[in-house]
């Protein structure tokens, strides 16, 4: 008989939550679990109930009011030792407060949601393997493009598929700056201001512009689709500061998009991953993903292409993919945590960054001199990259901006062919290059 987990209650008894952390997804999701009660318990048989709530400062303000019935505390222990609580959500983020505070839940017996890439992907298989020993589950749908089904998909809807290739934005901040960028004609510093303004972008944005929170869930999706452990560590990142307005106008005459991609896919048997700035045509559904929007295309040897979109962040959409984990939990479904039987994947045989290959754009700034455009389509010819349309345009203050797109071609062909014309003194200003999505 199928084993049934710790805190398994009767299908018409209460579910009762303890939560870490009340601030956006916090308050969003007491907001959903209250408007959305009776159609919950139909579903599940059960009702969710918040019965105390972790929070930092028990004086501050509340944006939404704390639920009727629950209390604040300062302790975690009330939380992780309360015989009467089922299962913790921890949105608190950070890594070593949640990692201890989900330890001890764990420990406890109780089941636990999550919304925090960076501790999973940088330090959770610990908590995977006493999950499992303690046979509870450890979800976190909402630790991915918010919204987005995608942890469900790929663990359940399409598990018996061999995923070929994944591509997603998965990071709104990002997406929203290179959209402005695009349809509005911002600089890089107007739109970043533009989307702090806005709220989509924090006070310090550098986790996402610089690509750590794409390549954070990255990792967890490669868990996911592929059963493999690609080292956060290991995973080539690429961010958007300080992309030029210049390049963005480039791309768009040449029919592209920019946008930061998060990609994944099998090469021989070996995995090549990585998040970068990628021109992506213009007909593509990806490239017409717009402002804080996320999305996802994956290719499964079954199923075919499929597409998903929607809200990467705020307060309803994750609190939708936090109750989606909560309803998993209070229907009674075996844990499933990471989608294989095995709760620590092996290492991934990662393909080296520089062995990949891509078609690329790469733009110049080069004195306007004769034989200039002779010497670097020698350098890139001297590196065996064939040359697929080369552009020169006026000059500016900067110089002259020369852009070549190129054939597919390694990526330590593409830096060997930089290093070359940067030492013969043959730039201005440091070049610019980029992958170009197939």
């Amino acid at each position: 008989m199928p084993q049934t987990p710790q805190n398994s209650q009767s299908p018409q008894s209460r579910l009762t939550i303890g939560m870490a952390g009340f601030g956006t997804v916090g308050s969003g999701l007491a907001r959903v679990l209250d408007e959305n009660r009776q159609w919950i318990t139909e579903r599940t048989g059960r009702e969710l109930v918040i019965k105390t709530i972790l929070v930092r400062d028990l004086a501050k303000p509340r944006a939404w009011p704390v639920p009727q019935g629950a209390t604040l505390t300062a302790d975690p222990a009330v939380l992780t030792d309360d015989p009467e609580i089922d299962v913790l959500v921890e949105l608190m983020g950070g890594i070593a407060a949640p990692h201890a505070i989900i330890q001890r839940a764990l420990e406890a017996g109780k089941h636990v949601v999550t919304a925090n890439k960076a501790l999973l992907a940088e330090d959770g298989y610990d908590l995977y393997r006493l999950a499992e020993r303690k046979n509870v589950g450890l979800h976190h749908e909402a630790s991915v493009a918010g919204g987005i089904p995608i942890v469900q998909t790929l663990k359940e809807s399409l598990a018996g598929n061999r995923i070929g290739s994944l591509v997603g934005i998965l990071n709104g901040t990002a997406n929203y700056i290179l959209s402005e960028m695009t349809s509005n004609g911002l600089d890089f510093a107007t739109a970043l201001a533009q989307a702090q303004e806005l709220g989509y972008a924090e006070a310090d944005p550098t986790l996402d512009i610089e690509g750590h929170d794409t390549a954070h869930k990255l990792v967890l999706l490669i868990r996911l689709a592929y059963g493999l452990d690609y080292p956060y560590a290991e995973l080539p990142v690429q961010g958007i500061a300080g992309i030029d307005r210049m390049d963005i106008e480039f791309a768009r005459e040449l029919g592209f998009r920019i946008k930061l991609l998060a990609q994944v896919r099998e090469v021989d048997g070996r995995l090549e991953a990585g998040v970068f700035p990628t021109l992506v045509k213009h007909t593509f559904l990806i490239a017409r993903v717009g402002g804080a929007y996320n999305a996802i295309r994956l290719e499964g040897n079954a199923v075919g292409p499929v597409f998903l979109h929607g809200l990467g962040a705020g307060s309803l959409p994750t609190a939708s993919a936090v109750l989606a984990d909560l309803m998993t939990v209070a229907r009674g479904a075996a844990p499933h945590n990471t989608g294989f039987q095995r709760q620590v994947p092996p290492r991934a045989d990662i393909l080296p960054p520089a062995d990949a290959e891509s078609s690329y754009y790469v733009r110049a700034m080069v004195p306007d001199n004769p034989g200039v455009l002779r010497d670097l389509a020698g350098a890139m010819a001297d590196h065996s990259i064939s040359i697929a349309q080369a552009i020169q345009k006026g000059q500016d203050q900067r110089g002259v901006p020369l852009v070549f797109m190129t054939h597919a071609a390694r990526a330590s062909a593409i830096q060997g062919a930089i290093a070359q014309v940067q030492a013969a003194g043959l730039l201005l200003a440091p070049p610019v290059c980029y992958r170009v999505l197939q």
